[in-house]
């Protein structure tokens, strides 16, 4: 009877464990600012959250916040085939946050 439990129960701790992987591959690319004086950023940083947009703006702008810059936009998320492509863009600002 406890090897029948025990199947669900691995099966279950696998799936999360995958869920978790997906979620560290989530990326985001976005643009923020600052203000007195004017500086304007265009970044990309990791999500740990969900890996939709709407998840995304409330991480970033909590992490962006304590540095002194206020998030404008989530441009678009999306997954580690998308960073090579938006490193030169992103200049300093590659997964600093």
């Amino acid at each position: 009877m406890k090897q029948l439990l025990l199947i669900p129960v691995l099966a279950l701790a696998l799936l999360s464990g995958a869920a978790q992987a997906r979620a560290a591959d989530c990326y985001a690319d976005y643009k923020a600012k600052q203000d007195n004086p004017l500086k304007l950023h265009y970044g990309v940083i990791q999500i740990s959250g969900p890996c939709k947009k709407g998840a995304a703006r409330q991480e970033i702008a909590a992490r962006l916040a304590p540095t002194g810059w206020t998030l404008l936009n989530v441009i678009s998320v999306f997954g580690p085939d998308g960073l090579q492509q938006r490193k030169a863009n992103a200049g300093t600002y590659f997964l600093r946050f």
